[in-house]
């Protein structure tokens, strides 16, 4: 039975715990584990709808049980702490029972870009060290073919899609029947808060890597242990329930599971009883059904990827939706250019809108509360500062605030990954000391406001070297998109024999519509200076894009390369 805070009585699935009052205590202090805060907010939401995908719906207690179950089958198949499990599939309930079955184990899930080819899939296989593989059947035929390139992996477990590709070969256990094979009992041992968490991220350049945080570093710097509006800390992890006492809020975060944005809607939301809303797949229409259906008060975009397409999907003449219950949109990890913003402002004149800069190397550098009438930036969002985020010079030394106008690297000192799985020159590279402080230092420049507020610029490793001058994609990106014959742009470098590299903008128009270099060169001209316009144009039909919208450098460098030896 229940109590009236929703707290689940029954003793076979928590049988090491102890009660009292309405509440159950866990012996002992509690750690910032995942699994522990999870399931603390289970012992005080259970009752509470916790997950909705693609139909398919999970209150706190179901994804408890279910959980439980799945851990206790992987357990049966010699996965324990610190084995690694991956997870292969689109945004499903499966995706999510799985996550926690392997935290509460002790072990570390490793996340799977489902748009990888064999190629790739058998580099990120071979460098995880897989113990376990949790896979939807579509994608059988491709672990069959990188099967070899896991010579570690002990079990597999095929998620059924409705899909008739054959997995006979691979011999796994169907999702459901591991499910029913496990113990819905928690009754597993002590964790701690060096557990570990690795989040794979391709970035824009390069083979994907393994960023190895611990429990309770994450926490911090992604799972809410910081309030972003007053920089307080988190003291204790057991008081995160606190925060959901007064009701449960709708989440709808749109991003892939396998980019970490989303994967911290679904873990932090959970530790404050929030009722997180998943879509299989990306589709405009889909997204405003799901606010209108299930009430979506808070919605997390990947910038203009996402933002345009839905904002302009509002406009169809003979769809309309009831959005009322939005209040809050927040936007992470790429462009969010004033253009977009003021027209969801145009459909939502009482918005609450979050500009979010961050990385998977140091979590939320800051963020700034954007009112409309003044999205205007100066490529990345000016945001303030979210935990011990600094600049640093190229001594790397923190610019103190004050400092206007000066560019560094963005950093963070405190609550950081311990480096990159297996890869110590790049861990060298990324993670800095100075004078015995660690910073973890992945690539982003910022510049200093005089406010002590700092300009998000761009990443070096895409910056743009025209003639001694560096400039950032971002910040050229915004202008060009603000044209309003553009529908999307990136922005790279290509080769020049006068001036090193040249500014090129690959454009995808919207339709019916297209300016000429001139035309362009005029309107940017009154958002940036001189040496940052783009020199040329190469028209492409669609933007290439990863699933969680970041912009695909190498593509469009290549398609600007070739459209100039076309021309």
């Amino acid at each position: 039975m229940e109590s009236p805070g929703g707290m689940i009585e029954t003793d076979a699935l928590f049988p090491h715990v102890e009660r009292t009052g309405r509440y159950m205590v866990y012996p002992g202090a509690m750690e910032f584990n995942l699994a522990d805060m999870f399931e603390n907010a289970v012992d005080h939401f259970g009752d509470r709808e916790y997950l909705v995908c693609d139909g398919k719906r999970r209150t706190y207690r179901e994804m408890e049980e279910r959980a439980n179950r799945l851990a206790h089958h992987l357990q049966a198949h010699g996965i324990g702490a610190g084995d690694h499990v991956g997870v292969y599939a689109l945004n499903s309930v499966e995706w999510v029972e799985t996550l926690w079955a392997v935290f509460k184990l002790r072990a570390v899930w490793i996340n799977i870009n489902y748009r990888y080819v064999e190629d790739e899939l058998r580099y990120l296989f071979d460098n995880a060290d897989l113990k376990a593989l949790v896979y939807q059947r579509t994608y059988a035929p491709r672990v069959a073919g990188v099967l070899p390139s896991m010579p570690l992996l002990k079990h597999s477990i095929v998620i059924e899609d409705g899909s008739d590709e054959d997995a006979s070969s691979l011999g796994s256990v169907p999702y459901e029947d591991a499910m029913a094979s496990g113990s819905p009992a928690r009754d597993f041992g002590p964790r701690s808060a060096d557990d570990r968490y690795i989040l794979y991220t391709g970035g824009t350049t390069g083979m994907p890597k393994g960023v190895v945080w611990r429990h309770e570093d994450v926490f911090f710097a992604l799972g809410g242990g910081i309030d972003p509006m007053t920089n307080e800390r988190c003291k204790d992890p057991a008081t995160m329930v606190e925060k959901g006492k007064g009701g449960a809020m709708t989440f709808l975060p749109i991003a892939p599971l396998m980019h970490g944005a989303t994967q911290w809607a679904v873990m932090g939301q959970s530790f404050v009883g929030s009722k997180v809303v998943l879509m299989g797949k990306f589709e405009p229409e889909t997204v405003w059904d799901l606010v209108e259906q299930e009430k979506v008060n808070s919605m997390m975009i990947t910038g203009d990827a996402m933002g345009r397409p839905l904002v302009e999907a509002l406009e169809t003449p003979d769809r309309k939706w009831d959005t009322s219950s939005l209040f809050l949109l927040t936007s992470s990890a790429v462009t969010f250019s004033p253009a977009v913003k003021d027209h969801f402002f145009k459909h939502f004149p009482n918005l609450m809108m979050i500009d979010a800069i961050g990385s998977s190397e140091t979590g939320n550098n800051g963020m700034v509360m954007v009112q409309a009438g003044q999205t205007e930036m100066k490529g990345g969002p000016t945001v303030t500062k979210v935990g011990n985020t600094v600049v640093l010079d190229e001594n790397f030394d923190p610019i103190p605030a004050g400092s206007e106008g000066r560019i560094g690297k963005l950093a963070r000192v405190g609550d950081i990954p311990i480096g990159y799985y297996k890869d110590e020159k790049k861990t060298a590279e990324t993670f800095v000391t100075k004078n015995g402080v660690r910073y973890a230092m992945p690539g982003d420049y910022g510049m200093i406001e005089a406010d002590g507020r700092i300009t998000l610029l761009g990443r070096g490793s895409v910056s743009i070297n025209s003639g001694g001058e560096k400039i950032f994609p971002e910040e050229v990106e915004t202008a060009v998109k603000s044209h309003p014959a553009v529908f999307d742009c990136t922005i790279v470098g290509v080769p020049d024999e006068r001036w090193g590299e040249r500014v090129t903008a690959v454009i995808e128009w919207r339709p019916g519509k297209t300016a000429t270099l001139d035309e362009l060169k005029e309107h940017c001209r009154t958002k940036i200076a001189g040496y940052k316009v783009p020199r040329q144009i190469c028209s492409v039909d669609k933007i290439v894009r990863s699933p969680s919208g970041k912009p695909d450098y190498r593509w469009a460098k290549q398609a600007a390369i070739d459209a100039g030896a076309a021309a």
